[in-house]
């Protein structure tokens, strides 16, 4: 009896250690398996997406928006979106290392005002719907491109 009680008792206790191990939750052996948390630059398709998108960007939105255009008129466009490719790929989280100007001196007497901004995002959103990038990314994407504004953004 005593021993009954004794492998009960050892039982119990393994069963809480067990437990407590897995966070307080039992878990099936069938229980699909979270995967890690993905970076943004993976969730976008990698390089090759931001290329994709960026180039449609460019060339296919930017360039032919009376709004904005003017401001990329003396731009090398090549030079331009392999800059952006680096700088969306390092903004979300990929291997990407960004060696152009900082957005301050790029922008600097350019007079872009908060519609200019505007006009680029909506054509960003055009591109990035284009080719089909969700919601949650979409919105990731544009807040991490938000923290760039005011060194964009110079005039009233």
């Amino acid at each position: 009896m005593i021993t009954r009680r004794l492998t009960r008792i050892t039982a119990a206790a393994v069963l809480a250690a067990g437990l407590a191990a897995c966070g307080g939750k039992a878990k099936r052996p069938d229980a699909p398996v979270a995967e890690p948390t993905m970076s943004l630059y993976d969730r976008l398709g990698k390089r090759d997406a931001i290329a994709a998108v960026v180039k449609d960007l460019v060339e296919q939105r930017v360039a032919s928006d009376r709004r904005i255009n003017l401001f990329f008129k003396t731009t090398d466009l090549p030079d331009l979106q392999a800059k952006l490719v680096d700088q969306i790929c390092e903004a979300t989280g990929g291997p990407c290392k960004y060696t152009g100007r900082d957005m301050r001196t790029s922008h600097a007497g350019l007079g872009i005002k908060d519609a200019d901004l505007a006009a680029l995002v909506e054509d960003l959103k055009t591109s990035l719907d284009q080719f089909q990038v969700g919601a949650k990314e979409q919105q990731e994407l544009l807040a991490a491109l938000a923290a760039m504004r005011d060194d964009i953004v110079t005039a009233k």
